[in-house]
């Protein structure tokens, strides 16, 4: 019998990590190759070449070693100083600054030609290059070194988050490739994509998709900003949000465990080992990093800073405020701007999720300190409070410089958001867990695992009134490819009642049969919650808490489609969505997702079925 150790005693201790001694690295952009019109000489669209690869990275403070990390890269442009590499890659990855109107091709290359430094546990469905099957639990050796056939070679595909694109260029999960393309998924159709860009602008983001392997991936680095910009919108202008752009800044906030040699940590023995060796529920780190360095400063002057913030972590929530209770604006989040901004004091972030914050800093004094901290528990539902010493602060600033009053004057709408009414019967979808004795072993969407015969199949044009019953103790940020949605409100339910009523009808699980919808309406508690002031915007993940049925209103058609050209059955997009392998929904807490949490979703140009439909 294979005995399993998990080697703690080779961990960093967070609290011997100095704090605030490094500046915050400010991703730098990717500079495209121009494909203009030889008439007009206009510019139709960009062309970039953009590799993975393993390099060592400064994480930690420079009194520790780098740290190995998987990132993008190509050619770049450092905004600060106008300067241009050509072969950079970093963690995270240069982002991508879109035009919206001007297409864009990306090569994707995949240079990861190693083994994979964290253990890939070969008893969860996953990528498989080499078809080893699924291994059982007792064949699989501890880790390191694991089984060299799952180990190597590194499958990837990139997945663009929130963006409106051809499935064919969405990153399923199975269209991954290895390097060189020797290896390919069997959804795999190319690895040059095209974003077209037609949506509204806001921050997207790009990371690796690959079935069942994707929490590592991203751990290790695959993951970067994709903004899109509207020339036409006054809001996108210079000089309308801030006084320059420069004060306009991505953070990227995740959360790592060390080694003492400062290597990335990630566990490699699980809850449960008799029956997934490697696999944990969820991964929860010790330190903080933003834009890949742990516990950055930045420094500030005194004027109006624009944050665009993404929670890239692999499932921990981030509950967000200033030290001093400075409040803030957010006037954005994944979709694009909201109608309104919103004042806030505090910002929860569920993994996946994006704001689009404005700070200003004119009132304070020079050399006063703020500590960005973090309040949200770990696990987000459960009572473990952060420790205020290591993961409860997330960075500083410090204020510099010179005062640079700059008056902000904000339309009274910064954008217009159509209320949506569904027009097709209602889904109803259950959000459950298998459990084990050392914990949760498999989570499911419907009851049905990946594999299991597609049921999402809603009609192009038509709005869905889609209804999440969350019968596990997790809060799961729920994501779909494709849309943005938006959140009708939340409802407190008889969660014990329902899910002993849905389990009698259904079965054990995993289902081997299409699932049995049970409305929740019977087992409803007290009155529907309205969304937070802040959720009120489109968004593409939505978080569903446990006891409670969530309300999300989908409508597979553009953002800013003409409301009255929106119908059941008609393609308002500029490609075919039926066309490809399809789009995926899941959750975004990676762990769960690469363990079943994930279901095939194909946007049809006719209704064929009412599966999970009342």
């Amino acid at each position: 019998m294979n005995i399993r150790r998990d080697n703690l005693n080779d961990i960093l201790d967070p609290n011997v990590i100095p704090k605030y001694v490094e500046q915050l690295p400010i991703p730098k952009v990717f500079v495209p190759q121009l494909m203009k019109d030889p008439n007009t000489c206009m510019v139709t669209g960009e062309y970039y070449y953009v590799t993975a690869k393993e390099f060592a990275q400064q994480l930690l403070p420079r009194c520790f070693p780098k740290t190995i990390v998987w990132g993008y890269g190509g050619k770049v442009k450092d905004c600060s100083t106008g300067e241009i590499y050509y072969d950079y890659r970093s963690y995270p990855g240069p982002t991508f600054e879109a035009t919206r109107g001007v297409p864009i091709n990306v090569q994707w290359v995949n240079n990861l030609t190693g083994y994979n430094p964290l253990a890939v546990d070969p008893t969860l469905h996953w990528a498989d290059p080499n078809e080893i099957g699924m291994i059982k639990p007792q064949d699989v050796p501890p880790f390191p070194p694991g089984l060299p056939e799952a180990q190597y070679p590194i499958p990837l595909v990139t997945h663009l988050h929130g963006g409106e694109v051809c499935s064919t260029f969405d990153g399923h999960p199975e269209a991954w490739f290895t390097s060189n393309e020797k290896l390919i998924g069997p959804q795999f159709g190319t690895s040059l994509y095209q974003y077209l860009n037609t949506q509204p602008s806001t921050a997207l983001w790009y990371h690796d998709h690959t079935l069942g392997v994707t929490r590592l991936s991203v751990y290790m680095g695959l993951a970067g900003f994709y903004i899109i910009r509207d020339k036409n919108n006054p809001l996108d202008k210079p000089g309308c949000i801030l006084p320059d752009r420069k004060y306009e800044i991505p953070l990227v906030i995740q959360d790592h465990t060390f080694n003492t040699d400062g290597t990335l940590y990630f566990p490699n023995v699980g809850d449960n080992p008799d029956i997934h060796p490697y696999w944990q529920p969820e991964f929860f780190g010790n330190t903080i990093s933003v834009n890949g360095m742990t516990w950055p400063n930045l420094n500030v002057e005194q004027t109006m800073y624009r944050f665009r913030i993404l929670n890239g972590a692999n499932a921990r929530f981030f509950t967000l405020k200033f030290s001093n209770n400075m409040p803030f604006l957010q006037i954005g989040s994944d979709g694009g701007y909201f109608e309104q901004p919103v004042k806030l004091q505090e910002l929860t972030l569920a993994p996946a999720q994006r704001a689009d914050i404005l700070i200003d800093f004119s009132s304070l004094k020079k050399g006063t300190k703020i500590i960005l901290t973090n309040s949200a528990n770990a696990p987000f539902s459960s009572i473990k409070a952060p420790n205020n010493e290591t993961v409860g602060q997330v960075m500083q600033f410090t204020v510099k410089g010179c005062y640079k009053p700059f008056k902000l004057v904000l339309p009274k709408r910064l954008n217009n958001i159509p209320m949506l009414v569904p027009n097709r019967p209602k889904r109803v979808l259950t959000l459950v867990e298998i459990t084990g004795t050392g914990g949760p072993i498999q989570m499911l969407l419907d009851g049905q695992k990946w594999i299991a015969p597609i049921t999402e199949n809603p009609l192009v044009g038509s709005t869905e009134l889609w209804e999440l019953v969350n019968l596990t103790v997790d809060t799961h940020p729920i994501h779909l490819h494709l849309v943005q949605f938006q959140l009708q409100d939340r409802q407190k339910f008889n969660s014990d009642k329902y899910n002993s009523d849905w389990l009698n009808l259904n079965g054990p699980l995993p289902l081997n049969h299409p699932t049995k919808v049970i409305d929740p309406g019977i087992y409803l508690q007290g009155d529907p919650i309205p969304p937070d002031p802040n959720e009120k915007g489109w968004m593409d993940t939505v978080r569903a808490y446990p006891g409670e049925v969530t309300r999300i209103l989908v409508r597979f058609a553009p953002i800013d489609a003409d409301t009255s050209q929106v119908k059941p059955g008609k393609n308002l997009y500029p490609f075919n969505p039926q066309e490809g392998p399809g789009y995926v929904w899941h959750c975004h807490m990676l762990d769960h997702e690469d363990n079943e949490m994930m279901r095939p979703m194909v946007v049809m140009n006719k209704q064929i079925n009412n599966i999970n439909r009342l």
